[in-house]
């Protein structure tokens, strides 16, 4: 669905090659993206005409295993980052896809299945190098450019272009209990009524995640299911797996289930068990919204359109953080949406071209229905390319300062393919 064509990629394998590009670009008076993981929907990373300045070579991942620490460049993917840390039982808080970026994640806040446990992405950030528009290399941490590095938290690609991330780690599995329970559609009602009351008393390391969607071919469900709308709630505990046995058999009498599939794995398969759903080559439109909770008028608008997929690949998710990633102060950093404790995702993907206008509406109609019960704010990584009047929304209390900021580093919005916050 984004089809740009530029008219000159810089494919940098350093920051000394960033640096370059960025000046070329300045001093030529070039519209410049910036290209991380390639996977934000928006498609910001391809600009028309102008200079693509991709990351995708620089997949270092570096350790300090004494103070757990992960050097990260910009190029990498979760899937990177995952098979470098967690051999050592160690992890960040990253996305639910190996094939996301890392440097898009980061920067627009991040979480994923540890996050109740340890936070957003942006709360495990130590430090960033940067290259700003006027070709500097900054370096930013709660001691050196304190102002920038309060911005890249959250603040998307406004700033700079950060060549290398600094990341805390912590104890993670290596091994998880994780999973897929699925329902049958008819019992919607009662399984996300109750996924909703049990996902506000679960423990941190305890994620329940809910997925609307027809079934696809799992090898654990009927053929004649196959195909069929479903609701599942897909978990993954951070702990002691005979402690995490105890915790989720609850869920398991939510309803009658069309069945389950929950085992101890490795943590990076668990990472990748959704890839196949987000293949390459597809169109997609999504929307989004947080929530504090899910009201009853919310839990119908999900069953509604959750009942009327318009294409055998379009989902609705609702991603359950909150814990530790409530613990912040809204203000703390660029990310601001702390009240959320859900955020639901309209995931429309489809095929061809001629499906566009019918999945799109689909989407759209569907967020109109549940903004009245949403809190307001929204996860700035899930806006697509039509939404920038929801951007200031995204921050809410900090936008005021994103702008000062931006004012301070790119008074000329040399970086604007992105949500772009526009300098004060």
């Amino acid at each position: 669905m984004i089809d740009r064509k530029p008219g000159m990629i810089a494919r940098c394998k350093s920051s000394d090659d960033v640096v370059k590009a960025v000046n070329f670009a300045r001093e030529n008076e070039l519209l410049v993206s910036v290209r991380g993981g390639g996977h934000n929907i928006a498609g910001n990373a391809i600009c028309d005409d102008g200079l693509m300045i991709d990351l995708s070579l620089m997949k270092h991942v570096e350790l300090d295993l004494d103070t757990q620490r992960a050097f990260v460049g910009p190029g990498c993917t979760l899937g990177d980052v995952d098979a470098a840390t967690l051999k050592y039982g160690l992890a960040t808080p990253v996305g639910i896809n190996s094939t996301t970026g890392i440097a898009g994640l980061t920067l627009g806040g991040g979480f994923g299945w540890i996050s109740r446990k340890y936070g957003m992405t942006v709360d495990s950030l130590i430090s960033a190098t940067v290259i700003t528009a006027d070709g500097r290399k900054l370096h930013a941490s709660e001691t050196e450019n304190t102002d920038l590095f309060w911005g890249l938290r959250g603040g998307g690609g406004n700033f700079g272009i950060v060549t290398q991330f600094e990341f805390q780690l912590h104890p993670v599995g290596p091994e998880v209990l994780s999973g897929l329970i699925v329902f049958p559609f008819d019992q919607a009602k009662s399984i996300i009524t109750q996924f909703s009351q049990f996902t506000q008393t679960a423990p941190a390391e305890l994620s329940v995640w809910m997925v609307a969607r027809k079934a696809p071919p799992l090898p654990f469900l009927p053929e004649d299911v196959h195909g069929k709308e479903m609701i599942a709630l897909a978990l993954c505990y951070v702990g002691d797996p005979s402690e995490g046995e105890k915790l989720i058999a609850p869920l398991r009498n939510f309803g009658t289930p069309y069945g389950e599939h929950i085992g101890v794995q490795p943590f990076t398969a668990w990472q990748q068990a959704f890839d196949p759903l987000l293949t390459p080559g597809a169109r997609n439109y999504w929307k989004s919204h947080n929530f504090t909770q899910l009201s009853e008028g919310a839990i119908d608008s999900v069953i509604k359109y959750a009942g009327t997929l318009p294409s055998s690949q379009c989902e609705i998710f609702i991603a359950s953080i909150g814990c530790a990633t409530a613990k912040p102060a809204p203000e703390a950093m660029a990310y601001s949406c702390r009240d959320a404790q859900y955020v639901l995702n309209v995931h429309g993907r489809w095929d061809t071209a001629e499906e566009d206008q019918h999945c799109i509406q689909w989407a759209r109609d569907f967020f109109s229905e549940t903004k009245p019960f949403a809190s307001g704010g929204v996860y700035v990584n899930f806006l697509t390319l039509d939404e920038s009047a929801r951007i200031e929304s995204a921050y809410g209390p900090t936008f005021a300062r994103l702008q000062e900021i931006k004012k301070k580093y790119d008074p000329t919005n040399f970086f604007r393919m992105n949500q772009n916050i526009k300098p004060a």
